[in-house]
């Protein structure tokens, strides 16, 4: 039992400071599909038989067409923040998200812990992104 919780404890905390925020399989955005968030400005459920590597993380896609996307240019449709929540990291640490607490700035996609996190983001993103910018070297 206590070699059990240990490796519990253990793969905790390795994917608490993942580069990427990703479950226990890998999957990053919940399944969400990223190049969704900028063709159909909202959050879309990935499919299992459309997913991509980038960075270690798994991504799913609602179809090939987005999946080549992303293939094509994963720097242009990867989350932010190896998509922590943009908020936390500008608060200097990582936290996780909720796929539809999002934004698209600047071309970049940016997610948040809650509407309502989302919602404290917003109110001054310049700064928020100039300190989340500066812990992300840290934390990555």
């Amino acid at each position: 039992m206590k070699t059990i919780l240990a490796a519990a404890l253990l793969a905790l905390a390795a994917s608490a400071w993942a580069q990427n925020n990703v479950d226990s399989s890998g999957l990053a955005l919940k399944g969400y599909d990223p190049v969704a968030y900028f063709t159909e400005k909202r959050p879309v459920q990935g499919k299992a038989e459309f997913t991509a590597q980038h960075e270690g993380a798994t991504y799913r896609f609602s179809s090939t067409a987005n999946r080549d996307a992303f293939a094509a240019e994963p720097a242009k449709y990867a989350p932010q923040y190896g998509g922590y929540c943009a908020f936390g990291m500008a608060s200097g640490y990582k936290a996780p998200i909720e796929p539809d607490a999002w934004t698209v700035r600047d071309g970049k996609l940016y997610l948040n812990f809650s509407q309502s996190v989302r919602s404290r983001w917003s109110t001054n993103i310049p700064d928020h992104l100039r300190r989340a910018d500066e812990n992300w070297k840290k934390l990555r």
